[in-house]
């Protein structure tokens, strides 16, 4: 091979993998632009109150379910969303004293021979005709009792840590296992308020 064949060939490798790494560069590039599909959730429009004798907590979950939770729930498998509400007061020479904790559950499930979603909160039952609809009603809370007035000390500050998460604990025992270390399933989030004093 003559001297000029082989610095044409040369040439004509660089320029190839040169524009290969461009490629490679200008797609990493876009998948910055792309917008976010990471699941979560975010809590929004918290509010505390008083009612009567106890303190009361209002707020709403913000999410959707990630496309890979949402067909198991067509395909029959429950979903179980947790509150938990924990009181603490602040003291400074010793951990913080939790005065109080609350939780509770919504039960969302598809039942195919209705085509109907059925959310179960207590002893309460209601059906929907959309997930849309009900994950509505799983992702609200209203003046939920989370303490008594009486439990909190006078003149002393006091806060609230508020966990809302998809409780993947109460899947089935099979499923659990075949959806170790997918991030879709970790649906969670939590906040922390301080409250005025209720005394």
């Amino acid at each position: 091979m003559s001297p000029v064949a082989a610095a044409t060939g040369g040439t004509a490798l660089g320029r190839r993998w040169w524009l290969v790494g461009l490629l490679v560069l200008l797609l990493w590039a876009c998948s910055w632009c792309l917008p976010a599909q990471a699941a979560g959730i975010e809590l929004r429009e918290i509010e505390i109150g008083r009612s009567e004798e106890a303190v009361v907590l209002s707020f709403t979950a913000r999410f959707e379910l990630p496309k890979t939770v949402e067909d198991a729930v067509l395909k029959g498998v429950p979903l179980h969303f947790v509150a938990e509400a924990n009181t603490f007061r602040s003291r400074w020479y010793w951990r913080d004293q939790r005065v109080s904790r609350a939780s509770r559950t919504w039960r969302l499930a598809y039942q195919p021979l209705t085509r109907r979603y059925r959310v179960t909160f207590g002893s309460l039952h209601q059906s929907y005709e959309s997930l849309s609809d009900a994950l509505t009603a799983v992702q609200r809370s209203s003046r939920w009792k989370i303490a008594e007035v009486s439990q909190f000390e006078p003149g002393e500050r006091h806060y609230i840590e508020l966990v809302y998460r998809l409780d993947t604990g109460q899947l089935p025992r099979p499923f659990q296992i075949g959806i170790g270390g997918q991030a879709e399933w970790d649906l969670s989030a939590e906040s922390t308020m301080v409250i005025e004093d209720p005394t």
